[in-house]
């Protein structure tokens, strides 16, 4: 279910439920159990992901039944954790800028440290709290200039 949160509560009320709620929904997806996360973590009409892997960004209508299940095919056997980099809050919206730090086979690899640098954009609709958009890259051990304007051009960043 997502997470709902009395009108009463102060900004940074929700933000710490977010945290915690954000915290238990990513690690049951790194453990490949999709459809606990989307039981906890509802998507707005308009939601957005803007992937580590780059690409169009992909929007909400995009996520089928089908797509959740290969999400739950995808990600295997992780753990998850989640530093806290910078939080934003008001009424209607929160910010969460966060480092997360999975241990996970992804995609068929064997499993590795994966950093992730993360913003989540929550918004309230009524007493819930919905994802409007996620976006996260790879960065989080960072990157050489040559690097980044590799990557810009399209190139391995390796080149």
């Amino acid at each position: 279910m997502p997470l709902v949160v009395a009108e009463a509560a102060t900004a940074d009320d929700v933000i710490a439920k977010l945290l915690d709620h954000t915290q238990q929904a990513n690690a049951a997806l790194m453990r490949g159990d999709a459809g606990t996360y989307r039981q906890m973590v509802s998507l707005t009409d308009d939601f957005v992901l803007m992937s580590p892997f780059g690409g169009v960004p992909s929007k909400a209508a995009e996520y089928t039944p089908e797509r959740w299940e290969r999400m739950g095919r995808f990600f295997r056997n992780g753990t998850h954790r989640q530093e806290v980099v910078q939080t934003y809050g008001s009424q209607d919206m929160v910010v969460l800028a966060l480092i997360e730090r999975d241990s996970v086979e992804v995609g068929g690899l064997p499993a590795q440290e994966w950093a992730l640098r993360v913003t989540l954009v929550y918004r309230r609709v009524g007493t819930e709290w919905h994802l409007a958009h996620r976006h996260a890259d790879p960065l989080a051990n960072g990157i050489s200039l040559q690097q980044a304007a590799a990557l810009a051009r399209g190139l391995p960043a390796s080149q």
